[in-house]
C-alpha cells in the first residue's frame, strides 16, 4: 500500500505570477491555498539550494509544511531538512513520513540551535530557513532562489499574506489593521521565513541564542543587499483567539527589547490613524491599540522579572489537529 504522503512528481506549471496577481505584502488574505506547481525548467539538473525547517512540538502542522515542500524535496540538487529540537510530541515522526525529507533531532528546545543544527547538516546554497507552521508553494522557493544568484543580493524572502480564516473577530480586526500600516520595502522579518546565499551567510557564522532571529537576521544586511521577491506568496496562518495573539505579540516584543530595537509605536499610530475610513477600520485600530498595549505589558513583566519563557499560539495548531 502506498504511503499517503509520497511525493508527487515535478510537472509543468504556469509562469511565474505577474505584479498584477500577487497580493501586497504582508496583507490579509483569508482564501484558501491554491496549490502551485513548478514552471517546465525550474528544476534544472545543477538546481541545487537547502530549506531549514526548525520545529519544536509542531505535530499538528509539520505535514502540511512538507506537502506543500514535496516536489522540491524529489529533486537530488535541494536539500529540505527538519531539525526537532526539543520536542515531546511525534514531530519527529510525522516528518519521517515524508519522502527525501531528512530529520534530525537535538535535545535543546531552541529555535536558534536548531538553525545552526541545519546549517551544519547542510550542504546545498542557497538556504531558505522556514518556520515549521508555514505554507509555501515550491515556485516561490525557487523564485527566491533565482533571485539570489543575482550580484550584490545577498538575502530575500518571498512575499507573504496573513491568513485569518477561522480567527476571532479582535484576531481579525488586529491583523487588518497591521496590514494597513506601511513596512520598509525591504524587510525580511516577520514573515516565517528568510533566506541567504553563501555569500551572504558570511555574514552570521552562526544564529546567536535570541528570540527574534528574523530581525536579527535583517539586521546583518544592508537595504541593497536584501529583497522581497513578488510571487506566490507564503502563507502565515494567524492565531485563532486573542489569547493565542497575545502570546505571539508578548514573543516578539520580546525579542525587539532584547535586540535593543527602537519603539516605532508613534509612526505606526499616525499611519494607523490615517487609514482610518470608517466604524470598521476605527474599530480595527481599537483593537490594534488595545492588544499592542497588553502585549507590552506582558513582556515588560516577564523581562523585568527576569523569566525564561518561550509564548506560543496554541490555537492555530489546535485549529490544524482538528482538521486533521
Amino acid at each position: 500500500m502506498s504511503s499517503p504522503h509520497r511525493q508527487p512528481s515535478i510537472a509543468a506549471a504556469p509562469s511565474r505570477p505577474s505584479a498584477a496577481e500577487v497580493p501586497p505584502d504582508g496583507s490579509v488574505d483569508p482564501r484558501p491555498t491554491s496549490p502551485r506547481g513548478l514552471p517546465a525548467d525550474a528544476m534544472t539538473p545543477d538546481r541545487t539550494g537547502a530549506v531549514i525547517i526548525p520545529a519544536h512540538d509542531e505535530s499538528a502542522v509539520i505535514g502540511r509544511t512538507l506537502r506543500s515542500l514535496a516536489p522540491l524535496a524529489a529533486h537530488t540538487g535541494i536539500e529540505v531538512i527538519v531539525v526537532c529540537n526539543g520536542c515531546s510530541d511525534d514531530t519527529a515522526s510525522v516528518a519521517r513520513e515524508f519522502e527525501h525529507v531528512r530529520v534530525e533531532e537535538i535535545a535543546e528546545a531552541s529555535k536558534t540551535a536548531a538553525l545552526n543544527a541545519g546549517d551544519r547538516i547542510a550542504a546545498s546554497w542557497p538556504r531558505l530557513y522556514l518556520d515549521a507552521d508555514i505554507e509555501i508553494a515550491p515556485e516561490s522557493v525557487i523564485a527566491v532562489f533565482d533571485a539570489l544568484e543575482e550580484p550584490g543580493l545577498l538575502a530575500a524572502r518571498p512575499s507573504y499574506v496573513y491568513d485569518t480564516s477561522g480567527a476571532t473577530a479582535p484576531v481579525r480586526g488586529y491583523y487588518r489593521a497591521r496590514s494597513r500600516i506601511p513596512a520598509p520595502a525591504s524587510r525580511l522579518w516577520g514573515a516565517g521565513g528568510y533566506a541567504a546565499n553563501e555569500f551572504g551567510h558570511r555574514r552570521l557564522p552562526e544564529f546567536p541564542s535570541v528570540t527574534a532571529d528574523d530581525s536579527w537576521f535583517d539586521a546583518q544586511f544592508d537595504e541593497t543587499e536584501k529583497r522581497v521577491i513578488a510571487t506566490w506568496p507564503m502563507r502565515v496562518r494567524t492565531p485563532r483567539d486573542t489569547e493565542g495573539l497575545l502570546a505571539v505579540l508578548t514573543r516578539q516584543r520580546r525579542g525587539y527589547v532584547e535586540l535593543g530595537i527602537p519603539s516605532s509605536a508613534g509612526p505606526r499610530g499616525v499611519a494607523l490613524l490615517s487609514s482610518v475610513r470608517g466604524p470598521r477600520s476605527l474599530l480595527d485600530l481599537v483593537w490594534y491599540v488595545g492588544l499592542t498595549a497588553v502585549s507590552r505589558r506582558r513582556a515588560e513583566k516577564i523581562l523585568r522579572t527576569n523569566q525564561r519563557a518561550w509564548e506560543r499560539d496554541a490555537s492555530s495548531r489546535a485549529h490544524v489537529g482538528a482538521a486533521q
